[in-house]
């Protein structure tokens, strides 16, 4: 895995880290970008905890469950809690997997920028972790960390229009991957 940019995810402080979602290796290959700089809490969807055996292990290493598309309110306030306490939040703009389509971008990303203005926002793309599932074939990811070109969040700007401009931007840099295996050219 190369990892380009660890140095812009401030080592201490309050970091809202958001990155690109294509693949369910997403979260795990960012979280071992960082490791050796910074531990993330994730936003994550609930219904993992369901899975036997897994909701006391993410319980266990800090992740927060949150109800995709309900506008989970009290996930966002333990996220926004979790902020204020100096912790790095990440956060996938899409909500979910982006299935290869490009996804219109969630409000709860810019909610938390809003509710926490003194977070430091990093963005993040992540590439080639839809290969994994292409066995043979070694993938080569790359992790890579960035600021927002266009600034950090502005007081007047709306959670809506916040995420869009932060997902527009790791799209810019790294367009959606489609998931699964491509077919072979005959």
């Amino acid at each position: 895995m190369k990892t380009v940019g660890v140095e812009t995810v401030p080592e201490s402080g309050l970091v809202l880290l958001v990155p690109n979602h294509d693949s369910q290796w997403d979260p795990v290959v960012v979280a071992v970008a960082l490791r050796k700089r910074r531990k993330l809490r994730f936003l994550a969807r609930a219904n993992l905890w369901k899975i036997p055996g897994l909701g006391p292990i993410l319980y266990g290493i800090g992740q927060i469950p949150i109800e995709r598309g309900a506008g989970d309110a009290g996930a966002l306030d333990e996220a926004a809690m979790a902020l204020r306490d100096g912790a790095a939040i990440c956060v996938f703009p899409e909500g979910k997997l982006s299935g290869g389509q490009r996804l219109r971008a969630r409000s709860g990303v810019g909610r938390l920028a809003g509710w926490c203005p003194q977070a430091h926002v990093v963005l993040c793309t992540v590439q080639g972790t839809t290969d994994y599932v292409r066995f043979p074939r070694r993938p080569r990811v790359t992790v890579s960390f960035f600021e927002p070109a266009n600034g950090q969040p502005r007081p007047d700007e709306e959670a809506g229009e916040l995420a869009e401009r932060l997902l527009d931007e790791i799209r810019g840099r790294v367009p959606p991957a489609p998931p699964g295996r491509r077919r072979r050219q005959a």
